[in-house]
C-alpha cells in the first residue's frame, strides 16, 4: 500500500481556477477514485471573513441553521468553513453547483450523497484549524484528525476507550512515548466508528489497532471475525504539524493520495 505524500495545493485564500469534474495533477479525480484510489484533502479552517461568507452561501438551510446553534463564533467558522470545503469537494469532483449536492443520513448520523451520487463515499473530519475530508468509489470509509494537547487524563481516557491489549502496549511504553502513542491509537479507532457508520454505539473495545511506535497502522482483531479484518484496512494519515490523523478504507485500495485542498476553490 503507497500513501502518497502531501502535495502543497493552493493557499486557502487562492483564486486559482479548478477545472469540472475535478482533475488535479498528481491526484487524478474521479477516473482516480474508480481506479482504486482514495483521496485525501488537508484543508485550513482560519479564513478571513470574506471567504467564510463565500463558504456559508454553499451551505443547506439546514447547515446554516446548525452553524447557528453553537455557542462561540469561532467553533460556528470551523463548522461553516469545513462543510462549506466539504460541498466544494464533492461539487467538483461530480461537475455540481455545492449547494445542489443533497445528503442523507444514517441511523448514527453519518452523511453520504443521495441518488445518481451515491457512489462516491466520502467523509470529514476536523479539529482545532485543520479539516481532513476523504473521498472513495463504491466504499464506505472514515477519517479522523485531531490536535495534539497536553492530556492531564490521558489514563482515564485510555482505560475508558481502549481495549485490554491497547491499555497494555500503552502502559508498557516510556513515558515520553505515551502521548503520540495515545493520539494514533484513538484517531485510528476513530476512523473505525465513523467508517462502519455506528459511531459511539459500536463498542471501542471490541476491536484492536496497532499503536507502538515502531509497529505500522493495522487492525489486530475486530471483535473476534476474520472476515472483518480482511474487509477493512487501516491508514496512518501525515496531517500538519501539530496533529495526528488515520484513515479506514472498506476493501483493496490502490493509492492513498493526499493534497491539500483552496476552502475558496470552484464555488
Amino acid at each position: 500500500m503507497r500513501v502518497l505524500g502531501i502535495m502543497d495545493g493552493c493557499p486557502a485564500t487562492s483564486s486559482a481556477k479548478v477545472r469540472f469534474p475535478l482533475d488535479v495533477d498528481g491526484i487524478g479525480g474521479l477516473e482516480g477514485l474508480r481506479g482504486g484510489d482514495v483521496h485525501v484533502w488537508y484543508a485550513h479552517l482560519e479564513l478571513e471573513a470574506g471567504a467564510v461568507g463565500r463558504l456559508a452561501a454553499r451551505l443547506s438551510e439546514d447547515e446554516r441553521v446548525r452553524a447557528g446553534r453553537f455557542k462561540f463564533a469561532r467553533d460556528a467558522r470551523r463548522f461553516v468553513v469545513a462543510r462549506g470545503t466539504l460541498r466544494s469537494l464533492l461539487g467538483t469532483y461530480l461537475g455540481l453547483p455545492p449547494r445542489r449536492l443533497e445528503f442523507a443520513y444514517g441511523e448514527h448520523g453519518k452523511p453520504a450523497l443521495e441518488g445518481a451520487h451515491a457512489a462516491l463515499g466520502f467523509n470529514l473530519s476536523h479539529s482545532g484549524e485543520i479539516a481532513v475530508l476523504a473521498a472513495g468509489w463504491n466504499r464506505a470509509l472514515g477519517v479522523d484528525v485531531e490536535l495534539r494537547r497536553p492530556l492531564p487524563d490521558l489514563d482515564a481516557l485510555a482505560a475508558r476507550s481502549f481495549a485490554p491489549r491497547e491499555l497494555s502496549v500503552l502502559g508498557a511504553l516510556p513515558e515520553t512515548d505515551r502521548p503520540a502513542a495515545f493520539f494514533r491509537c484513538w484517531t485510528r479507532k476513530e476512523a473505525f466508528i465513523k467508517a462502519t457508520g455506528q459511531g459511539l454505539a459500536q463498542r471501542l473495545d471490541a476491536f484492536v489497532v496497532s499503536l507502538a511506535p515502531d509497529e505500522p497502522a493495522r487492525f489486530l482483531d475486530i471483535d473476534g471475525d476474520p472476515g472483518a479484518l480482511a474487509r477493512w484496512t487501516l491508514h496512518d494519515l501525515t496531517p500538519p504539524a501539530g496533529y495526528a490523523g488515520a484513515l479506514v478504507v472498506e476493501g483493496a485500495v490502490r493509492a492513498v493520495r493526499a493534497r491539500t485542498w483552496s476552502a475558496t476553490g470552484p464555488g
